[in-house]
């Protein structure tokens, strides 16, 4: 059985210490400011400024996903001098390895700007790259510092007031803490697990769905939230009958990455069919899955041109290739 490789999913990449213990320091931002090698991470819209050089490498593929290889592409971290305003400022933390631009242990900063702030800054939109389509072309530590920075700036957007009383909350601990002015409450940021799997019924045929979201020819692995109190073990079986029809058994871990759109962590698995089970009982939900269908290794192969698989940024693409035996991109070596 192959090793699914967890170390290459393109989110679950990083080489930045978050540096945790800093963020209570009151005047952190202050020390940060006066620290001549600090850099800025800007954000606009959940896109993140790219050195001039990277947006070729940054362009979407045909199937709207991006191919480059790594490190093809670079955030464009910035003096603090040249961010002038922000909405939200977030400590990110340190840097883990060194580049051409920034020793290893550069103090990186999330600043989240408005439409004005980010004009003024650079209005050449094909220099704010989306995190979907340059996944693959940034470095470890660039794929980190995007992730991260996506997921805290989703959070940030969705509690701007209290979720228990409804008053404005004000940031604080570095970015990584909004208080309630009303009772004091401190909030911290979350992320919503879901499950991903990869069903295999007797003959090691894969399950794909085609979501009521998406063209009709876009297939993928069925993937669910987990529900409280539930295990991520439950969840595989719960979601795969929800949206299948079927049972499953044998769920094993395989490996996770975040998914900040908006908040998410994508926990993938194996199962197999039930021995009672059916394959060719299929009952598509109809409101979430319209479509299912069983593929051999071959027949994905052969319907290429036909169907559109998951991006190469996604767990799903990487949990498809850890059962097809290599990229999709090339013909199989078994059926």
């Amino acid at each position: 059985m192959s090793t699914f490789p967890l170390a290459a999913l393109p989110l679950s990449r990083h080489a930045v210490d978050r540096d945790h213990v800093s963020r209570s320091r009151p005047a952190l931002f202050d020390e940060l400011w006066a620290e001549p090698g600090t850099r800025v991470l800007a954000l606009w819209k959940g896109h993140a400024l790219l050195t001039p050089e990277s947006v070729e490498a940054a362009r979407p593929a045909a199937d709207g996903w991006g191919s480059s290889e790594p490190g093809t592409a670079r955030l464009d971290l910035l003096p603090v001098e040249r961010v002038t305003s922000a909405l939200v400022r977030v400590y990110l933390g340190r840097t883990l390895v060194a580049t051409e631009s920034e020793p290893a242990g550069t103090a990186v900063v999330l600043q989240v700007l408005t439409d004005a702030a980010a004009a003024e800054l650079e209005p050449d939109e094909s220099r704010w790259g989306n995190l979907r389509t340059v996944a693959t072309a940034l470095s470890d530590r660039d794929a980190g510092l995007f992730t991260e920075a996506l997921a805290i700036a989703n959070w940030h957007a969705s509690h701007t007031h209290c979720p228990r009383c409804g008053s404005p909350t004000v940031v604080e601990e570095g970015g990584w803490v909004r208080r309630c002015l009303e009772d004091d409450s401190q909030i911290f940021p979350r992320t919503d697990p879901a499950v991903i799997v990869t069903v295999l019924d007797a003959d090691d045929r894969l399950l794909l769905g085609s979501n009521a979201m998406w063209e009709n020819s876009r297939y993928s692995l069925l993937a669910g939230f987990v529900e409280p109190g539930e295990s991520f073990e439950s969840a595989v079986q719960r979601e795969i009958f929800e949206e299948a029809g079927i049972r499953v058994v044998d769920a094993h871990y395989k490996g996770s990455q975040p998914w900040p759109f908006p908040a998410s962590v994508m926990v993938g698995f194996t199962a197999r069919l039930a021995d009672d089970q059916r394959s060719d009982a299929l009952a598509p939900d109809g409101e979430e899955i319209l479509d299912l269908r069983w593929f051999s290794r071959r027949e994905l192969w052969e319907a290429r041109d036909q169907v559109i698989l998951p991006g190469r940024s996604s767990i799903a693409r990487a949990l498809i290739e850890d059962w097809y035996g290599g990229p999709l991109d090339e013909a199989p070596v078994t059926t």
